[in-house]
């Protein structure tokens, strides 16, 4: 391996930190003739990942996981992977090898991925050379550290069928010999009790080159761009506040809604969970990333003013390239700190100092909100199977789940209730990652009383039981939707309602409202026709507890609500409808129902796995599902 020092990016041979965990030690190094090879794959695997699970499967249950896939991929970022079988996979991987056997270098390696993603069809060609270029040193540095061989590679790339891939070997985070407390089961709190107003911003995807009248359908992975060319008829232009397509959104937008949320305060404190830039991931610098990380956060705190406390966590989409996340043990130009430091510049207005520090160090943090209510932000990025840097080793990255047990042992300690605040759910995690996270919820479950992330774009949520019956429900994660459109959805963000601060409050979320732009009415004015509204409003979609007959939010009342949506279609379907802020084209019925109770049930990663096998999917479901770029 060439180069040493910060300038190359070192990485160290054990993970910093102060908490063990138990797990295996970075892989050695590959052998040379293979580097090429998992260069392939790993750019592969990258840009074929579609960007959400929001998609549903064909009404036939045999073709549903099939089905899902295609659904999937027409929200994606415009790649194909259905053209690669088995023997191809394996002749291209063959080929480069011996190919390449006496001469491995960046330039050589890049083109051949360059090629192979063009003939195959997998993107348009700028998009191939421009992805290649951007994620090539990285690709390198990791898959020097890594050990995979192509029958592995195939088996990603094309499915079991191919190979067998078991990179990421299980481990589990150590838990305090303090027993676990009685559970006590929460009770509403009573009439007339303060409550929390906490607005919840999320997946903004803020697109700079977005234009009024560009094309909304383009070849490219994103469009309603200044390159995305002239529609071919005014239907299909980008209209002034958002489209409906696969689009991102233009600044002014995000500032009505800001305008907009400010109006509709004040607010206890904010949520803030990530993805700042827009979906172009194939052409990215990291000084651009910076400055709209900086413009969106001062105008966070320009609107919403100095005496709002905003609490962010860190999206897949801040990095680049994209889900590129090396953990702490990675040093140098090639680490993440050019990332954290910008984020700890920005947020100095809202975090105190050891919050600070943490985020420099790993992207995650704690801070007391009120006495009694801690938030604990965290980096899911090191949960995340397309963070390419796991391959080297993906034991308790950055040990964030160790020190998150040490925060909530202290919480726990002291009387006080934890909120939990992500990017990407738990559920959609890498395995152990996932299972040792609902391991701590289980045991903390009367500390952790919230916890909210998004990344999906959509109004979702998903449950955790306890591990002995997987029956008693105890706790929820609230996935809520986007601000972007993308794809073919309104703007939206979520208001949350949480017993508020007096004494021996329970800090659960009590209700929840999702407010919408509606695109159809913002960008046609009924005063002007063919001109947009100049100042639309953001409207109440819904009430959580006034659209599905609730009278709480609590853990038993969603697993309830799963109850109804089995037996009552009407009530699923409100769901379905609500679940894309107002803005969805077909019905979800037969497979695509069984297929989002599965998700709404699946906590944990291997519980959609189980669901998924025994419902029929064959394994489709769950890969379809964690194969996000959102």
């Amino acid at each position: 391996m060439s180069g040493s020092g910060a300038e190359s990016g070192v990485i160290s041979s054990e993970p910093s930190g102060s908490f063990s965990v138990s797990g295996r030690l970075p892989r050695t190094m590959s052998p040379p003739a293979l580097r090429p090879l998992l260069g392939l794959m790993t750019c592969t695997l990258l840009l074929m990942s579609p960007p959400c699970a929001s998609c549903h499967p064909a009404q036939n249950a045999a073709q549903a996981g099939i089905d899902l896939k295609k659904q999937l991929d027409t929200f994606g970022l415009g790649f194909s992977w259905r053209n690669l079988t088995c023997p191809a996979c394996k002749a291209i991987f063959t080929v480069l090898d011996v190919a390449l056997l006496s001469s491995v270098n960046k330039e050589r390696v890049a083109h051949a991925v360059s090629e192979a993603c063009i003939r195959l069809h997998l993107a348009d060609e700028l998009v191939c050379r421009n992805i290649t270029e951007l994620f090539r040193d990285d690709f390198i540095r990791v898959l020097q550290q890594s050990l995979l061989w192509p029958t592995e590679a195939c088996a990603v790339l094309v499915g079991p069928s191919c190979g067998t891939f078991d990179i990421y070997a299980p481990w589990n985070v150590t838990l305090p010999k303090v027993p676990k407390p009685p559970v006590t089961p929460p009770s509403p709190p009573r009439p007339g009790s303060p409550q929390s107003r906490v607005l919840f911003l999320t997946d903004i995807h803020w697109d700079k080159d977005y234009k009024t009248g560009s094309a909304a359908d383009c070849k490219e992975p994103l469009c309603c761009r200044e390159d995305s060319g002239v529609p071919k008829w005014k239907r299909r232009e980008a209209g002034y506040w958002g489209t409906y397509s696969k689009c991102d959104l233009p600044l002014r937008t995000l500032e009505n809604l800001l305008e907009n949320a400010a109006k509709a305060g004040p607010w206890d404190w904010v949520y803030w969970t990530g993805d700042i830039p827009a979906h172009n991931v194939w052409f990215q610098t990291r000084d651009q990333q910076l400055t709209e990380l900086s413009v969106i956060s001062r105008l966070i705190h320009k609107y919403l003013g100095a005496n709002v406390s905003v609490y962010p966590a860190v999206g897949n989409h801040e990095s680049t390239p994209v889900n590129s996340f090396p953990p702490p043990f990675v040093h140098g130009n090639r680490s993440s700190s050019w990332l954290y430091d910008k984020m700890a510049e920005e947020w100095a207005l809202w975090l105190p100092e050891q919050a600070l520090k943490t985020l420099r160090y790993g992207g995650f943090y704690t801070v007391e909100i009120q006495p009694g209510l801690r938030v604990v932000s965290l980096n899911m990025n090191f949960c995340a199977r397309e963070n390419f840097w796991l391959m080297v080793n993906s034991t308790d990255p950055a040990n964030q789940l160790q020190w998150l047990v040490h925060v909530l042992q202290a919480s726990e300690d002291r009387g006080e209730k934890v909120h939990i605040i992500g990017h990407i759910p738990p559920g959609l995690c890498l395995s152990s990652w996932s299972w040792n996270y609902y391991h701590i919820v289980n045991r903390y479950e009367s500390t952790i009383t919230g916890q909210f992330f998004g990344h999906t774009h959509l109004d979702e949520f998903q449950m955790f039981y306890d591990e002995e019956t997987l029956s008693r429900p105890l706790g929820v994660a609230f996935i809520a939707p986007s601000v972007t459109t993308y794809v073919n959805l309104n703007p939206g963000y979520r208001v949350y309602y949480v017993d508020g601060n007096y004494k021996n409050s329970s800090r659960l979320v009590l209700d929840h409202e999702t407010y919408i732009l509606n695109l159809t009415e913002a960008n046609h004015s009924p005063k002007a026709p063919g001109n947009p509204v100049q100042d639309p409003k953001w409207s109440l979609l819904y009430r959580a507890t006034e659209a599905y007959g609730l009278s709480s939010l609590f853990p038993s009342d969603h697993n309830a609500l799963l109850r109804t949506f089995i037996n009552d279609d009407r009530s699923f379907q409100k769901f379905w409808y609500l679940r894309h802020k107002g803005h969805v084209s077909e019905s979800c019925r037969e497979a695509c129902k069984t297929t989002m109770l599965c998700f709404l049930r699946s906590g944990r990663s291997d519980e959609l796995d189980n669901c998924d096998q025994i419902n029929g999917f064959a394994g489709n479901l769950a890969r379809a599902a964690r194969k996000t770029l959102c």
